[in-house]
């Protein structure tokens, strides 16, 4: 049975996939081309990432077709109860990158306040001529430690990042519709964990009490964060997106960093991807990453061996 990893599956899930008797094929296929390819070469799987889509013209053209599987979270790019009103099996892997994704939104907040994402543009530009100028510009960072770190979708990623903000001392509040609490679990190091129950609160307390705001939501029709919800939040406050391009309105986004109403965004993920706004690329408050929260090599192998387990009990 013949296995097409469109956009790529880790070594592990190959093997593993084999080893159960899988035939798994990596080259990358044109979305254009992708109808033909599945039904010449007899493609009963398709594993997709961000980068390929599986609508409904897709699926009623591939009648062999008879799993769709994502290395990830979100399924926006499949037409999921299409696939499932038409007999095949769809799956993602929703706890595999939790923690990758955590430790990027970590990234952009300590690149954040200490303006690492400007100074790394600046100082291959300035450092030999402008050095004391540069440091003087950049010497009024800030400690997350005693901060107040606002999580909006308190699901897996946000449980995560709720954790890493707990270990290094922030006060961590969330905001969910479908939660009232949870209980997130810090381990350490020796074996030993400490668990912490957050209650969940309302979007505008989370917004009016946080000094930054991490999104872990899915794609939907409207903004999460509009003009409204910039104003909400404190001056001076700061916002990573590392969750679905849309859920933010960018161009709300650049003008509250512009009036000052924010110190700085992270953004892994945009409205127009593969071709984010000009505006954001080339803005000196916004720190950038072409979406790779699920992109570590441990995320990977834990992606393509749980796609592995799904698709074994499935098919097999």
């Amino acid at each position: 049975m013949k296995i097409l990893a469109n956009d790529g599956i880790s070594q592990s899930g190959i093997d593993a996939l084999t080893a159960n008797g899988f035939d798994v094929i990596t080259v990358n296929v044109a979305q254009e081309q992708l109808v033909e390819y599945i039904n010449t070469n007899d493609i009963k799987a398709l594993l997709v990432r961000s980068a390929t889509t599986a609508r409904k013209e897709l699926i009623d053209a591939c009648p062999g077709l008879q799993l769709i599987g994502r290395g990830g979270v979100g399924m926006d790019n499949i037409d999921v109860d299409y696939a499932k009103s038409k007999g095949l099996h769809v799956i993602n892997t929703p706890a595999s990158s939790s923690a990758s994704v955590a430790e990027l939104v970590f990234a952009h907040l300590y690149g954040g306040v200490r303006f690492l994402y400007d100074s790394n543009r600046s100082m291959p530009l300035e450092g030999e001529t402008n050095f004391k100028g540069l440091k003087k510009a950049y010497a009024k960072g800030v400690e997350l430690r005693g901060k107040t770190l606002g999580i909006i979708g308190f699901g897996r990623i946000g449980q995560e990042v709720a954790k890493i903000g707990l270990g290094v001392g922030m006060n961590v509040i969330a905001a969910d519709t479908y939660m009232e609490e949870a209980t997130v679990t810090v381990s350490l190091f020796n074996g030993q964990s400490i668990p912490v129950v957050i209650k969940t609160q309302t979007m505008e307390t989370v917004l009016a009490e946080s000094d930054f705001i991490s999104l872990h939501v899915p794609a939907q029709k409207d903004y999460v964060i509009d003009a409204s919800a910039f104003s909400k939040m404190k001056k001076g406050a700061a916002i990573v997106n590392a969750a679905r391009g849309g859920v933010i309105d960018e161009v709300a986004l650049v003008d509250a960093l512009d009036k000052g109403q924010l110190s700085f965004a992270g953004m892994d993920t945009f409205e127009n991807e593969p071709k984010p706004e000009i505006k954001l690329l080339m803005h000196d408050k916004i720190s950038l990453t072409p979406h790779i929260g699920a992109a570590t090599l441990e995320a990977q192998d834990r992606i393509g061996e749980e796609l592995a387990s799904q698709i074994s009990s499935l098919l097999k």
